[in-house]
């Protein structure tokens, strides 16, 4: 199917932090490059507990432009939150997400668009080349790495955020109800045909990144505890082998005590000691983790709360 007559709505779905200044050349962009991919399309900005004007921002944005549609969380719970309100909003048969910091040309968007007919149902656009300093890209591509690898993301170099995907896998997780969100984790329910295309990503033209090598630790450490039972089974392996290492360190004490009638006793009692009270410290934190991530979810705590949605507009 040609992109200038493809029939199928598209929903750009875009989390808004502090970007008041950034979002009118945004939308200005999109509003040039989504009528020739398709006839119908949506544009939903979602302002993340914005500190700055973005809501005055996206209402002005909502009133001048017909496919333009805006909505208020009651405050800040993040950008995967954010972006979940957005996809349970969307009315398009494809979705595509971006930042808002241009990073994510509106123009490369019919990349994503035209692999998603090829038969995929995920496709991500990955840079040619980061735009971010020498220590953030380094961290920033490991981590996605091993992102997408624990999740089993086949054909995938590592995640971005720049991705579109066919609508009806919001079926797989329109029940989730979790404050703890990674959507890359939540697409995996639906499918393993994923793919991915360069793009040609810029640098941030506002402000900084929000994203700092912690963050990403935590990104890490949520798929981790909260979408992967691998910990667990690190745990059980750490276990097993430190069992086995114990089992021979009493034969060694044994066959040392039959030939040499003793061996020296305080350093290798404590080095023993310490060696394993660190295998057990470091088993519990895994298990602290996973009952962390029962005791939020028992907590019923929302992923979002919305405050209010831009006046529709009839023009």
């Amino acid at each position: 199917m040609s992109l200038n007559i493809m029939r199928e709505k598209i929903s750009v779905v875009i989390p808004v932090y502090n970007s008041e200044k950034i979002l009118p050349e945004l939308i200005s962009r999109l509003q040039s490059v989504l009528p020739a991919i398709s006839l119908s399309n949506e544009i939903l900005l979602i302002n993340d507990g914005s500190s700055d004007k973005s809501w005055s921002t996206i209402t002005k944005i909502a009133r001048k432009y017909k496919n333009v549609r805006g909505i208020n969380l009651m405050r800040n719970y993040g950008q995967h939150n954010a972006l979940l309100c957005g996809l349970r909003n969307a009315s398009g048969d494809y979705i595509v997400t971006m930042d808002d910091d241009l990073q994510h040309p509106p123009e490369e968007i019919h990349k994503l668009i035209e692999e998603l007919q090829n038969g995929y149902d995920v496709v991500y656009g990955i840079p040619y080349k980061l735009v971010h300093s020498r220590w953030r890209n380094f961290f920033s591509a490991i981590t996605k790495n091993i992102l997408a690898k624990i999740l089993g993301i086949k054909r995938i170099k590592y995640l971005s955020a720049f991705r579109a995907f066919r609508c009806d896998l919001r079926k797989a997780f329109e029940k989730y109800d979790s404050p703890n969100i990674i959507v890359d984790a939540l697409l995996t329910w639906g499918t393993e045909n994923f793919s991915a295309v360069e793009v040609n990503e810029k640098p941030r033209s506002e402000g900084r990144s929000n994203y700092s090598f912690i963050k990403l630790f935590k990104i890490a450490m949520l798929v981790l505890t909260g979408f992967s039972t691998i910990p667990l089974r690190l745990a059980s392996v750490v276990g097993f082998t430190f069992t086995f290492f114990g089992i021979g360190v009493l034969v060694y004490v044994i066959v040392r005590t039959l030939l040499e009638g003793s061996i020296p006793g305080f350093p290798f009692l404590a080095s023993i000691i310490s060696i394993f009270s660190g295998v057990q410290l470091f088993t519990l934190g895994i298990f602290g983790e996973y009952l962390a991530r029962i005791f939020n979810r028992s907590m019923n705590h929302p992923a979002y709360v919305i405050g209010e949605f831009t006046p529709v507009n009839k023009k």
